[in-house]
Parts: C-alpha cells; sequence; structure tokens
C-alpha cells in the first residue's frame, strides 16, 4: 500500500510498529513524532522511520494511518488535539494502549467530525525499552486486539488490518468493554498482585534481613512482572479502576476461601485447590502469546570458574542468537552457579538449548 503513515510515540512499540508497517508496504512513507527528540533522532537513524514530524498537527495533516503509540493518558490528551486538527477526510486513527473503554469515549470527538478511530492493542512487549529495542518480530503470533465500534465500517476495519499485516499478529475483534475485562483478569490484576508481594517482602525484610537473598531466585521470576513502568500502571489501573475494583472484592474472596481452609486444617481441600490450579494452569497454551510477554528463559547449571559466562555467550553468539537477558542465580542448593538467560523467542531459547548441549556438558533446563 502506498500512503503516509504517521506514528506517535517512538518507543519499542511504536518503533516495531513502524518496522512492521515499512517491511509489509514498501512505497508508505513512515512520519514519526516523540516528545523526546533524541528518540526520534535515533528512529531516523535507524530507518526506523523516512522523517520527523516537528508538532503533532503537522505529522497528521496529511497521514492515511496515524498510529497512536504512547501511554493511555497521553493518549488521551493525543485524541483531543487530533479532533481539532485538520486531517484527511479518509485518514484511519488507531492507538496501541492496554486499556480500551476510556480511549475509545475520547475519540467520539473525531466520530463526530467524521473521522474514524479504532482501537487496537498489540499484546506483545520487551525486557527492553526505547526505539533501540524495536523489532518488526515483536508481535509475530501474538494478539493484536481491535474494538472498533458500530459506526466503523468493514473496509476500514480491513484497510487496518492490511497496514498492519505485517506485524504477523493474530486479530481479536471485540468491544472495548470486553477487551478491558478481560486484560483485567489476565494482565492488570496479575501487575497489582506481583506489585503487593514484592512490598510484602520488603517490609519484611526489615526485621528478616535474609529476605533479599533468598528472594533472588524463584520469588524474583514470580514477581517479574512488577518492574514495568510504575507511570504506565499508574494510568492503565485509573483507566481501568471499574474492572480492577470488581477483581479485587473476587480476590478477597479468594484468599479468604484458602484461609478457611488453613483455620480448619481441611488437608483433604487444600490439597484439591492446589491440583485444580496445577491442572488448569498446566492446560494453557505452551506455545501461544498472551496478554502479559513471556519470558522465555534457559537455566544452565555452571561451574564457578572465571570465564564460563563469556564461554556460554561466545557459543550462542557463534550461532546468531540473541539473548535480551542474562544473570546468574546463586541460591540453588548442590550446584556451583545457575546462569540464567533471556531470549526474546522460544524458538531462540530451543536454538540455544540444543547447541549448549553440543557444545558443553553442562545441564540445562527450561
Amino acid at each position: 500500500m502506498k500512503g503516509r503513515v504517521f506514528i506517535i510515540g517512538l518507543g519499542l512499540i511504536g518503533g516495531s510498529l513502524a518496522l512492521c508497517v515499512k517491511n509489509q508496504h514498501k512505497d508508505a512513507v513512515i512520519i514519526g513524532f516523540d516528545v523526546n527528540r533524541e528518540q526520534a533522532r535515533l528512529a531516523k537513524m535507524l530507518t526506523i522511520i523516512d522523517d520527523i514530524a516537528e508538532t503533532i498537527e503537522s505529522g497528521a495533516e496529511h497521514a492515511d494511518l496515524v498510529l497512536i503509540a504512547t501511554p493511555v493518558k497521553e493518549t488521551e490528551r493525543i485524541l483531543q488535539l487530533l479532533a481539532k486538527t485538520k486531517l484527511q477526510p479518509h485518514v484511519i486513527i488507531s492507538d496501541a494502549g492496554s486499556t480500551k473503554e476510556q480511549i475509545v469515549n475520547q475519540s467520539n470527538l473525531l466520530k463526530e467530525r467524521g473521522i474514524a478511530f479504532i482501537g487496537g492493542h498489540p499484546m506483545a512487549g520487551s525486557h527492553k525499552s526505547g526505539v533501540t529495542a524495536a523489532k518488526s518480530i515483536l508481535f509475530e503470533n501474538a494478539f493484536y486486539i481491535l474494538t472498533p465500534e458500530e459506526h466503523i465500517h468493514e473496509q476500514q476495519l480491513l484497510q487496518l488490518q492490511d497496514w498492519l499485516a505485517g506485524t504477523k499478529a493474530k486479530f481479536l475483534i471485540m468491544t472495548p468493554e470486553e477487551h478491558d475485562y478481560l486484560t483485567g483478569v489476565i494482565s492488570h490484576f496479575p501487575h497489582i498482585v506481583a506489585a503487593s508481594l514484592v512490598h510484602q517482602a520488603e517490609r519484611k525484610s526489615e526485621t528478616q534481613k535474609l529476605v533479599p537473598r533468598l528472594a533472588a531466585g524463584g520469588f524474583r521470576d514470580v514477581t517479574r512482572i512488577a518492574s514495568s513502568s510504575p507511570e504506565m500502571w499508574r494510568d492503565i489501573l485509573l483507566h481501568n479502576k471499574a474492572v480492577l475494583l470488581h477483581l479485587f472484592t473476587d480476590w478477597q474472596h479468594e484468599m479468604k476461601r484458602i484461609e478457611n481452609m488453613l483455620q480448619s486444617e481441611n488437608g483433604e481441600e487444600i490439597l484439591a485447590y492446589f491440583a485444580q490450579a496445577k491442572q488448569f494452569r498446566d492446560e494453557l497454551p505452551k506455545k501461544q502469546r498472551g496478554a502479559i510477554p513471556a519470558f522465555y528463559d534457559l537455566f544452565v547449571d555452571v561451574p564457578d570458574y572465571p570465564g564460563v559466562i563469556s564461554e556460554i555467550s561466545g557459543i550462542l553468539a557463534h550461532e546468531e542468537i540473541s539473548i535480551t537477558n542474562i544473570r546468574i542465580l546463586e541460591t540453588r542448593e548442590e550446584i556451583y552457579g545457575v546462569l540464567v538467560i533471556s531470549f526474546q523467542t522460544d524458538e531462540d531459547r530451543e536454538r540455544a538449548n540444543t547447541c549448549i548441549h553440543l557444545n558443553t556438558s553442562y545441564e540445562t533446563s527450561i
């Protein structure tokens, strides 16, 4: 497709969307804008975008597609600005935010002008941030939710999907309300739980000095999502307030249920509780990407001698396998140490596992 695509927000998501559109639509011109001028400069230098817009208004004025990849509160402000901007009558505007109902409501000002806004949410992310972390494969096989209102024509929805075909994502169509409820259950609320567990551990560490050391292993992995952007999660919680307050009530009932089992020392009921949870969790799709970005970790048992990290990283570099993170665990018993290596995809992890087995005698686990 030919045309001008304007991307507002040139971080990981915006930069990756730009790459996907550029790869699929060779004749499209990609214009970018970011309040951080350095991010915009880097995006152009890396040829992620073709040119930089000085303002949102100037970038949007001649665009055929506008993609907003900013925090949700900022997206609201941008929609208000676009509603006052001279736009092409056929332009399609979409966003990439984690909440939809409030944003779609904010787009009513565009609807009054006959401008098409289709809410979007690509369910993908990475350990890294910023435009330098952008990847054209970031959304591959991930769910990409679109939340068109009833006035949106099917042709407009198909046109947006065509523009976004380079993501190689799985498009799901639902209402903004359904989106916010589902993401509340399987993404927003788990982030709150993870953060609360970290707060509890921090409080206990004031009197139990071993807490931070022992939390370096499994606890750190369980609460990994608590390391996400505080500003982003503040905005998400405020946007999805009604759903999350409802889930808080459900969670309190769930905790009370477990408390009652423990108070009565009902071993059979406790066993059944964990067995049911295990069964449901084990039946969840293993290869399918969901709302929370997956962590593709490989655990390598290594001896304690200088150069072991460079040995492993050298093997992976020789095979051109990209690593997103590498760290050492020291809390497992009966072994010297464990390297935890994180990868972008499950395929990279499988390749790494194979080549480490072929080139070393180290034990690995997933």
